[in-house]
């Protein structure tokens, strides 16, 4: 038992100083530089998409509490086709068919923010209608009948409610924007991904930067939590 144990003990200890051996930083630090641009180009297209997306999500969220019937039903399928349809398959449709539609050659970056912006806006459209349809009723009807107009009203009374109760849910979808961005890699924008895969192939050496760009996105993930953190704390507090 003892022969057996000690031999076991002798393989793992050659196999993990083998790993140590193929384990190599120093092969990718020239192109550090390179892939730490990537960052960037990340932070700009996650931005932009959750700020467009945000607002357009703000502006379907009306149109699902809207007594219009046409706006109404245009909110509803809206959210359906884009929830139902896979976000690759759209933002392929976006880069592949602007050229042959319109003539337009549409860079990987524009159309990886007008998909994202489109396809969050449709699922904060729903978080947003949730927060609304939270706030109290009597709130609404207080304002109509001292003769706060509809738009004044939901600006000053009713939108900074529901976004201070759904400032988790917004935070969650940010957070999956930020990660979901690794897909505009598939259509040449060089974001952290792009970057890595790029690197990786000039040097023939894949785990090193693939894994300096996993723990670049868990650190941008983690400010960003605890930057939502402080601000919910806050808003609680003047609350």
């Amino acid at each position: 038992m003892i022969t057996l144990l000690n031999t076991s003990l002798d393989r793992f200890s050659d196999t993990f100083l083998l790993a140590q051996m193929n384990l190599d930083f120093s092969r990718i630090m020239p192109s550090l530089g390179f892939i730490l641009g990537g960052i960037v180009v990340t932070l700009q297209f996650t931005f932009l998409s959750a700020i467009l997306g945000f607002f357009w999500g703000t502006i379907l969220a009306l149109f699902k509490i809207s007594k219009f019937k046409p706006l109404y039903w245009f909110g509803m399928a809206y959210t359906s086709i884009f929830r139902g349809t896979p976000l690759l398959v759209t933002l392929s449709l976006f880069y592949f068919a602007t050229p042959q539609l319109t003539g337009y050659d549409i860079s990987g970056f524009q159309a990886g923010v007008i998909t994202f912006s489109l396809n969050s806006g449709a699922y904060v459209s729903e978080v947003i209608r949730a927060g609304i349809l939270a706030v109290d009723r009597g709130q609404q009807e207080a304002a109509l009948s001292l003769g706060v107009r509809y738009k004044p009203m939901m600006l000053d009374i009713i939108l900074p409610q529901a976004i201070k109760n759904i400032l988790p849910a917004l935070v969650n979808e940010s957070i999956a924007l930020l990660k979901d961005s690794t897909l505009v890699s598939t259509i040449g924008a060089q974001d952290l991904l792009r970057r890595a895969q790029i690197v990786g192939a000039e040097k023939y050496v894949y785990f090193e930067p693939l894994l300096i760009v996993a723990v670049i996105y868990y650190v941008m993930v983690m400010v960003l939590t605890l930057a939502a953190n402080y601000l919910e704390f806050q808003l609680r507090k003047s609350g």
